[in-house]
């Protein structure tokens, strides 16, 4: 059984992120991405839709307002930056609430709960992913590091900082440019001399800015064009 999947949000970088996402999981089929929630019920007047990957805050239309306009709606799970909200989405019988910026572990772990629910425990779930990493030496130590861990990379003088989930920062004597050579460009981008960030945390961003979070990290004179066509290709997928 394969779960056809609707993707809706405003932001074109979790688009992008929540559809790469998607297309590991084999029980899972994307049938479209929607930049809002008109575009997503004119989507759905002619296509089946068994899951809804679906922003909350959406100019227009809600994310929870669209459901309820729904007669018989497809199995959901919220994506929002705001916690407030899931109270009512899981009043809405929602699978589940993910909270940006969103880690890949959590993501699974989101649909993991859908697909327990529609096949036999024999079969399981056929994730076709392995976790890449890199080494890196610190305090005498060679430190293995998941890149879905990373959330921005900082530069200080002759070190760099590591920032990840659920950890205090790594600090590394080693250079930024040399790192960035290391990293999937399709993953992180440079946005600063200073400073890296990994494209699927950032909740937010401007011209001369992005955010994680409330975090705030400039964008480089040098590095804005190279963010424009980073944030521009990613629209293709809205």
């Amino acid at each position: 059984m394969r779960w056809r999947c609707l993707i809706v949000d405003d932001d074109p970088i979790i688009l992008m992120i929540i559809k790469k996402w998607t297309d590991m999981v084999e029980q899972l089929e994307v049938v479209a991405v929607c930049n809002s929630a008109l575009q997503a019920m004119e989507t759905m007047k002619t296509e089946k839709i068994d899951l809804l990957f679906l922003d909350i805050q959406m100019p227009e239309l809600s994310g929870i307002s669209f459901l309820r306009s729904l007669q018989n709606p497809p199995k959901v799970i919220f994506i929002t930056a705001y916690k407030e909200f899931a109270a009512e989405a899981f009043d809405l019988n929602a699978v589940d609430f993910l909270l940006k910026p969103i880690s890949l572990e959590r993501f699974f772990k989101a649909v993991n709960k859908v697909i327990e629910a529609g096949i036999s425990p024999e079969e399981g779930l056929n994730i076709h992913v392995e976790r890449e990493c890199l080494y890196l030496k610190a305090n005498r130590k060679t430190v293995k590091i998941f890149l879905d861990e990373i959330i921005y990379i900082e530069s200080a003088k002759n070190y760099i900082k590591i920032y990840r989930q659920l950890n205090a920062p790594l600090v590394v004597k080693y250079s930024l440019t040399a790192l960035e050579a290391k990293l999937p460009h399709n993953l992180f981008a440079r946005v600063h001399r200073s400073f890296i960030v990994a494209v699927s945390r950032i909740t937010a961003f401007t011209n001369y800015d992005v955010e994680i979070g409330k975090i705030e990290i400039p964008i480089g004179r040098q590095y804005v064009g190279q963010w424009k066509r980073l944030s521009k290709k990613s629209k293709v997928l809205a």
